[in-house]
């Protein structure tokens, strides 16, 4: 009787074991593949056409045909595709790195037209590509598909994914044009997953005027509130350093505290269900303008350097996976009967996100311009072109959405949904490699020598500027002479360069009150015969 039984809990111990071994494996093999993307990215580096995000899909997409071969056509990839893992453990660096490396001066200079393409923008996209999918799918067959199918469908597909165009851009060269693509792109995401979940989350079968101001209301709210969280635990960090200043005793205590605290912003969004993007994104600006300058100068080129190797780890890790699940077997039985109503639905969405993007790049660039005086800050018909065209490929936001909506843990039994999901493949992988292929020629042509401009100049408070000095006497990045607040020397320049603005009234404010009380550059804490003292013995210590 005793017999029996130990050899059931020896067979279900060794079943554990195997399957923890093959584990083990499947993370061997993707860890080797990731130093692949690395080592074969810096062969390419020079390359005309590739860059790593085609380099990492393309490898992905091979790997998959070789474990699809081998496992006999059972599955092509080697993890499970996992919504928190995109959501919870990978994005969070890529966005809080990107907000965190940001030209500040060229981010909020150009701000308001940062917001209309990423959030007016979206809007627009996302509105177009809804009403095409109800009128062009209803004659296609490919399913029960409902309207919120068909909203879910518009978010999903106004994700953009802007990394193969910003790999091409000099934000030293093209500041104007890098800001707008960078900014524009952050923005996107955020609007996206916005608008996604509040889909999800309202009734759309029995639609009003009320129905409609709520669900505006509550974007505003989603968009206003996410910032402030972002800012405020920002601020609670640079607060907290700047007063216990750890670095004079562990400088590895302060470096895990800045990224403990940048994650808890994400959490913390996504516990009171804000926008996590938003949050995290602001909370590294916060932090590049108050915090970093808090710690010694070990940690600033540690939290530099780390957080940027953590975001290029995730970044490759996505375009690696999206590669090797674009031959996901299970999928693609579904269409298998009808191949060309895939490939029409994918078709039809494509040219649908080609005039989405159009409808509201073009009018938007010419309602921008109309407010800028200065000719070197209209944007351009040919940067207007790259815009446009940098906002047309997609990636892994739009992958996780629609893994979202059209799947349940990753698997899917009904044709309409593995059909939008084989469309959704389709789309990243065509996007991607078809128009990252063509960007790094598109933008030689269409800016082939960029004119060195003022505003080429390095932002001295962006951790992305590492210049020796580490942090010499060069001018702050909310000074008068890189904020174009100028001391008018004629009546000309009086009535075409006002001296008050926001950017004038904001830094008077920040050196007032905020960098006393939160740090920054200038205003770091006193500590005698600590790293700071020694290497910034002219700056103004704080207590």
């Amino acid at each position: 009787m005793v017999a029996p039984q130990l050899a059931a809990v020896f067979t279900k111990l060794q079943t554990l074991s195997t399957s923890d071994h093959a584990s083990v494996v499947s993370m061997n093999i993707f860890v080797a593949l990731l130093c692949a993307c690395i080592v074969i990215g810096h062969l390419l580096e020079e390359n005309r056409w590739m860059n790593e995000s085609i380099t990492a899909l393309i490898i992905g997409v091979f790997t998959g045909v070789i474990i699809l071969l081998t496992s006999g056509g059972k599955s092509s990839h080697l993890l499970v595709f996992s919504e928190d893992l995109f959501f919870i453990y990978l994005l969070p660096p890529i966005i809080f790195n990107a907000g965190f490396q940001v030209k500040k001066k060229q981010f909020f200079r150009n701000f308001i037209t940062i917001m209309l393409f990423g959030a007016v923008g979206t809007l627009i996209s996302c509105t177009i590509i809804s009403l095409g999918v109800i009128n062009f799918f209803k004659e296609m067959d490919i399913g029960s598909l409902d309207i919120g199918d068909f909203l879910a469908i518009g978010a999903i597909f106004a994700a953009t994914d802007s990394v193969c165009t910003l790999q091409v851009l000099n934000q030293d060269e093209t500041p104007l044009l890098y800001s707008l693509v960078f900014g524009e792109g952050v923005v996107n995401d955020a609007t996206s997953v916005v608008l996604f979940n509040a889909i999800q989350s309202f009734d759309l079968v029995n639609t009003s005027p009320r129905i409609l101001l709520e669900f505006i209301g509550s974007f505003l709210y989603l968009f206003l509130a996410s910032t402030m969280l972002g800012v405020i635990v920002g601020l609670v960090s640079a607060y907290i350093i700047k007063k216990l200043y750890f670095g004079r005793h562990s400088t590895d205590r302060e470096f895990a505290l800045m990224m403990l605290m940048a994650y808890l912003s994400y959490i913390m969004a996504e516990l009171f269900y804000l926008s996590g993007i938003l949050t995290v994104f602001f909370c590294g600006i916060v932090m590049s303008h108050y915090t970093w300058h808090n710690v010694t100068e070990s940690s600033r080129v540690t939290t530099k350097h780390a957080f940027a190797t953590l975001s290029f780890v995730a970044e490759t890790f996505l375009f690696l996976y999206v590669g090797m699940d674009a031959l996901d077997m299970e999928k693609w039985r579904f269409v298998s009967d009808s191949p060309g109503t895939s490939v029409a639905v994918s078709a039809v969405l494509m040219g649908l996100v080609m005039v989405g993007r159009a409808a509201f790049v073009f009018p938007l660039s010419f309602l921008s311009n109309l407010a800028k005086k200065s000719t070197s800050e209209k944007i351009s018909f040919r940067e207007q072109i790259i815009i446009w065209w940098a906002g047309l490929m997609r990636g892994a936001v739009s992958m996780a959405l629609a893994y979202n909506q059209f799947t349940r843990g990753g698997h899917t039994q009904l044709r309409g949904n593995a059909i939008m999901i084989t469309s959704t493949i389709t789309i990243v992988l065509f996007s991607t490699v078809v128009f990252g292929l063509m960007t790094k020629p598109l933008i030689r042509f269409l800016l082939p020598h960029p004119k060195p401009t003022a505003s080429m100049l390095s932002d001295q408070s962006t951790p992305k500027s590492m210049e020796a000095p580490f942090l010499g006497s060069g001018q702050d990045s909310f000074d008068d002479s890189l904020i174009g607040v100028h001391r008018p020397n004629s009546i000309r320049a009086l009535l075409t360069t006002p001296a008050h603005t926001v950017h004038y009234y904001w830094r008077k404010f920040d050196n007032a009150f905020m960098r006393p009380m939160f740090g920054g550059r200038g205003f770091v804490p006193f500590v005698p015969g600590s790293p700071t003292e020694r290497s910034e013995p002219n700056l103004p210590q704080w207590q």
